[in-house]
């Protein structure tokens, strides 16, 4: 490989020159040329070094710090459509999507003056508001399995109350979960969670119990003998079965159906619930989520994300005999300040208006599969090992030859390959989630333009990593 200056050295490297444009040698047919790459972000190192001084890590969510990647975060100054626009005036194709809700585009307007009308009554009420009666109709007429609907703030929120629905409809208090599958950041989940603890090197976190992770049983993905296992070895003990529908915070994993069919029929034989985290997949890969896409009716359900249309919410739902349990009709606790607030309400129904129009699904999934088959044919024609997929607009791939199945087989990634991609796509105009660890997720905005360009780029990267 030659390098044309020392700043192609160190984006090589997975770092760059704070501030600095990058030039990089690539290969054209039997010939080398050399791209200047002009990626300017003196503003966004001055930023992000003050917010160090602030915050720890300098940001509110671990895995936007670019640890596992290298080089520092660029700071954003606004997004709309299919685009994100740093401090410095760099302009992005986005696929992070604000980590799944931006479904429809950033700053759609169609939301943006729904929002703004709802607005002007009030920005929050901690009182019951009619909008959330629509936007709880609004899923339980998509969601076969749910009755009825609990708001909460946010995804970690819903998954918080799930866990504890199910101790309580059960009177047990140990629950399965895969290795791999973040259900967010409350202890019990904290165990063998992927995500942002794997991007940080932490298989589990400081300050979690040992009695929270005692009652945490863990098992393999897509391998129901391992469940099975656990079942005979805690015999009614278990309360129920959590996984995330398709597995997006271990990159992109998808599951067998024989294996969910089977978890529906070991969770009915031993009294246990099962439950779909679709925080994630909820509305993303069909307007029904996993569970519709997969033909599964789990127990519980958990939603965030697309259902707030990009504000802070969350949900867990399910059968109403089940869900009756939660105060004030029943005696499990749980309560919420923002639970049910009128911005997030607005925005989540004016996205899932949108989501129903006819051909939304078909075109997430036509553009989807033109750019994940791109990247990952210009990966093999250079050379590297890939592998990849998507349902809908929910994508991902890793740099091995796979399959990857569950979390053991996504380690065997290379993730030092997969963070000098990063840089060098970030360079080009192409923002992707800062992790081998996550999915990537695409939008009714993103253009034929906008994939033809993220191909591009990706075949300039895949010839000089």
């Amino acid at each position: 490989m030659l390098f044309a200056s020392s700043s192609a050295l160190g984006f090589l490297a997975g770092s760059q020159l704070p501030g600095s444009s990058v030039t990089h040698v690539r290969a054209v047919g039997p010939t080398m040329q050399t791209t200047a790459v002009k990626h300017v972000t003196t503003k966004s190192d001055a930023i992000m070094a003050e917010a160090r001084t602030l915050m720890p890590g300098g940001v509110s969510s671990p895995v936007r710090a670019f640890k596992s990647v290298g080089g520092e975060p660029v700071v954003f100054d606004h997004v709309k459509g299919s685009k994100a626009y740093d401090v410095d005036g760099n302009e992005y194709v986005d696929y992070v999507g604000t980590w799944g809700p931006a479904i429809v585009g950033h700053a759609d307007d169609r939301v943006l003056a729904a929002i703004t009308e709802t607005m002007q009554k009030g920005t929050s009420f901690g009182a019951p508001c009619a909008l959330e009666n629509e936007l709880a109709k609004m899923v339980i007429d998509a969601v076969p399995s749910v009755d009825m609907v609990r708001f909460t703030n946010s995804g970690t929120e819903a998954c918080m109350g799930v866990l504890r629905l199910m101790r309580a409809h059960t009177k047990r208090e140990k629950v399965i979960k895969f290795e791999g599958c973040y259900h967010g950041h409350a202890d019990s989940f904290l165990v063998a969670a992927g995500s942002g603890v794997i991007t940080l090197g932490l298989p589990d976190s400081p300050g979690v119990t040992k009695g929270a992770a005692d009652s945490t049983l863990v098992a393999k993905y897509n391998d129901l003998a391992s469940v099975e296992a656990l079942f005979e070895a805690n015999e009614g003990e278990v309360c129920g079965v959590i996984l995330e529908g398709v597995v997006g915070n271990s990159g992109f994993i998808v599951p067998d159906q024989d294996f969910l069919e089977g978890l529906r029929a070991l969770t009915t034989k031993h009294g246990a619930l099962l439950v779909f985290d679709e925080v994630m997949t909820g509305f993303r890969i069909s307007y029904g989520g996993a569970q519709k896409h997969f033909g599964i009716e789990p127990d519980l359900s958990t939603f965030g994300k697309v259902i707030g249309g990009g504000l802070p919410v969350g949900a867990y739902a399910g059968k109403k005999e089940i869900m009756e349990q939660v105060a004030p009709a029943g005696s499990m606790y749980q309560a919420g300040t923002l639970s049910g607030n009128p911005l997030a309400m607005r925005a989540g129904i004016e996205t899932m208006k949108i989501l129903k129009q006819p051909g939304t699904y078909e075109q997430l999934d036509r553009q989807t599969d033109k750019l994940i088959n791109g990247i990952l044919e210009a990966g093999k024609a250079a050379g590297h090992a890939v592998t990849g997929g998507h349902i809908s607009g929910m994508f991902g791939f890793f740099f091995c030859e796979g399959p990857v199945k569950s979390f053991a087989d996504a380690t065997a990634s290379d993730t030092e390959k997969f963070a000098r991609w990063h840089r060098g796509m970030l360079e080009r105009g192409v923002y992707l989630a800062p992790s081998q660890y996550e999915a990537g997720f695409m939008s009714l905005a993103h253009s034929d333009e906008d994939i033809e360009k993220t191909i591009a780029a990706a075949k300039e990267v895949f010839a000089i990593i």
